[in-house]
């Protein structure tokens, strides 16, 4: 097993750093450390926890122009996306900052007494991260962990560690005891799988491949080990006939493009009513090579590349030749990952390219007769992470959004995500939600306890 990891720069394959990857005995050693931690911030007053959440997001929101330029230069992330998601790191951090002061129990009517619940933290929480967004997923997992009192050990992708590092050390300048958030750069074998196995990990939270996911669900059941699992994706962009055809072709690229494909919200598969789906892709073409592919320190720049030469080859596997290519934009040449983005049509529902994640900049577009087919066609999947749904009828707009099985779901929209409001999936998109009022609540247990008040 490797002991470094040479983090490669996407967009020049240049060797940016050398990290060191953690071993078993050092995750345990610091397994350790975060159990004596967490017990020391459990036992804080909760409102000085909410203190020092608050200066580790001024800390995060003093840092930001420093942690985008680190994720620039090791994920391939625009540079605008890159402040953004910074950005996201400390708006989690000041949302959750208000929850350990507002982490209330109930008193619950009973006889003979009074009935009270509590919500105690779990003790230590294991933190997976994936290389697609490295910073605000991190957020999501330690923001919310640390409101409720607990300690958090995380593992950043062995691809993409830095700005998970620079995070750790901020919490650290900021104030947060030592050895409450730990950062273990390693092989997903090595510490992701003891966050599985070890008895004082009270819960795992992974973001990743559902394929990866389903392994580590089976492992924590094993101990009766808590889950979150964010997984994988193939959301439905439906359009339909009564749409603003114009502002859906125009956004559509970016439903898609965005981070180079590589989000499991991306809409990659475009459904547009059968009566406007000559006219959707007309619109569609100048949108899509209008996409700026190139150097993401570039403040122009709207898509980067690919996160590395073996992803781009799975990519490419989508698109062999002969592939029904309807048109594609453009990609820089020479050094770095790059993939134009690219339209695939005419597919049919059941081509690999329709149905599996890609994870790239590559769309299908299908058409639809009518609401009953779109819906259809949309739930035929295994996913049901995300979606949009484009129409000027607000009635069809509820009812469509009722009958798509996916968690997050924009009309006349691609936002999928907000630090308030809850987000994660049916079916094999994942278990639990992130983000939202209550996700705090998923980091305790519901302690119920009963006072008699009989002589």
């Amino acid at each position: 097993m490797n002991t470094a990891h040479d983090v490669i720069n996407p967009a020049t394959e240049q060797v940016v750093e050398t990290v060191r990857l953690c071993s078993v005995a050092e995750t345990d050693e610091a397994v350790a450390k975060a159990v004596r931690a967490q017990r020391t911030w459990a036992a804080l007053a909760p409102a000085d926890r909410a203190r020092l959440l608050r200066r580790f997001a001024d800390a995060v929101d003093g840092d930001v122009e420093n942690l985008a330029r680190l994720e620039v230069r090791n994920s391939g992330h625009t540079i605008g996306n890159a402040r953004g998601e910074a950005a996201n790191v400390r708006d989690v951090l000041e949302y959750y900052a208000a929850a350990p002061e507002r982490l209330f129990g109930r008193q619950i009517p009973v006889a003979g007494g009074i009935d009270v619940t509590f919500q105690e933290p779990l003790g230590v929480v294991g933190v997976i991260v994936p290389w697609n967004f490295p910073m605000p997923i991190a957020g999501w997992g330690f923001a919310p962990a640390l409101a409720a009192g607990n300690a958090v050990l995380l593992k950043p992708a062995e691809l993409t560690p830095l700005t998970a590092l620079r995070l750790g050390e901020l919490a650290l300048e900021a104030g947060l005891p030592e050895g409450l958030l730990q950062v273990l750069p390693g092989a997903g074998p090595v510490v992701g799988e003891r966050f599985v196995t070890h008895p004082d990990v009270r819960k795992v939270v992974f973001t990743g491949s559902t394929r990866v996911g389903t392994r580590i669900m089976a492992g924590c059941a094993q101990q009766v080990k808590r889950v979150t699992l964010e997984l994988g994706g193939k959301s439905a962009n439906i359009v339909f006939a009564d749409a603003d055809l114009e502002r859906a072709a125009a956004t559509a690229p970016y439903g898609v493009f965005d981070n180079a494909g590589q989000d499991c919200c991306a809409r990659s598969r475009i459904l547009v009513q059968r009566s406007v789906h000559d006219r959707f892709m007309e619109l569609l073409e100048p949108a899509v090579r209008g996409v700026v592919v190139g150097d993401p320190n570039d403040e122009k720049t709207e898509m980067g590349p690919l996160i590395s030469a073996a992803h781009r080859e799975k990519v490419a596997g989508y698109v062999p030749d002969g592939a029904p290519v309807a048109f594609r934009g453009e990609a820089p040449d020479g050094p770095g990952f790059w993939f134009p983005p690219t339209v695939l049509a005419p597919v049919e529902v059941t081509d690999p390219a329709f149905t599996e994640e890609i994870f790239g900049p590559v769309v299908t577009v299908v058409p639809f007769d009518d609401e009953a087919d779109a819906v259809r066609i949309a739930n035929d999947t295994d996913y049901g992470l995300s979606g949009s749904i484009w129409t000027r009828d607000t009635g069809r707009a509820l009812r469509v959004s009722r009958a798509v099985e996916a968690g997050n779901l924009s009309v006349n929209s691609h936002a999928s995500v907000r630090h308030s409001t809850p987000f994660g999936g049916f079916k094999r998109s994942g278990l639990g939600r992130e983000l939202g009022p209550d996700a705090a609540a998923a980091f305790t247990e519901t302690k119920n306890v009963f006072i008699s008040t009989e002589e």
